[in-house]
């Protein structure tokens, strides 16, 4: 038996049953047939509306959907040097670690460094910098003597603040115009399509495995 076919179905059934009115589909298996029958045309009519380049030539939607995120992370990335242009910052990953330790404050080196997707030798030169400005301090970890707890620092906090109406203003110039309505709902699609990823690199699967296991254990279970 598919179980897993089973469980689409009844999510599919619970999504039916909450978000659609009864006035526009009945709540029986008619008005079940065609409310997946209107959203399954209007899903058809979108694919055909959009285009992108190499559509006609067999292009598929998920490869424009990974170069479009891939433009806008170097978007982001040069409106975060303009941002930090001319002060004492290096890179982009130097003020969102500070930003992490204000926000959630203190952790460990590698919790710091997962938080931030990066690798652990990147993230360590990161840290390293950060401690030679000044601007996050490391003690002993009362729970692992191996570990060390890293803090931002009052000095790290100044710094930060100095800069910080730039990186907001970057942050609204990434967003560009999209309206409201838009930034909402995209937050919904890439909180979902982040949780997606956490999962899988949450593992720590070896590279030469990473694809398979992605692919297989997480991509076709969710689908």
């Amino acid at each position: 038996m598919n179980y897993q076919l089973i469980k689409q179905v009844i999510d599919l059934i619970e999504k039916f049953d909450t978000m659609v009115d009864s006035k526009s589909h009945t709540k029986d298996l008619t008005g079940f047939k065609s409310w997946i029958y209107d959203n399954e045309r209007k899903t058809d009519h979108l694919y055909n509306e959009l285009d992108w380049e190499g559509k006609e030539n067999g292009r598929i939607p998920e490869s424009e959907i990974s170069t479009l995120i891939v433009h806008l992370n170097r978007y982001a990335k040069t409106y975060s040097k303009s941002a930090i242009h001319d002060s004492a910052f290096s890179t982009q990953e130097d003020f969102i670690y500070l930003i992490n330790l204000k926000a959630f404050g203190s952790m460990t080196k590698t919790e710091l460094i997962k938080k931030n997707i990066q690798e652990k030798p990147v993230g360590m030169q990161i840290i390293n910098r950060l401690i030679g400005q000044g601007w996050i301090q490391q003690s002993d970890s009362s729970a692992d003597k191996r570990s060390k707890i890293i803090s931002i620092t009052a000095k790290g906090i100044e710094a930060l603040e100095e800069i910080m109406g730039k990186i907001k203003q970057a942050s609204q110039i990434v967003t560009g115009n999209l309206s409201d309505a838009e930034k909402t709902q995209l937050i919904k699609i890439l909180q979902k399509l982040d949780r997606f990823h956490q999962a899988i690199y949450a593992k720590n699967i070896e590279p030469d495995q990473l694809i398979h296991v992605a692919y297989n254990d997480f991509l076709l279970k969710n689908n």
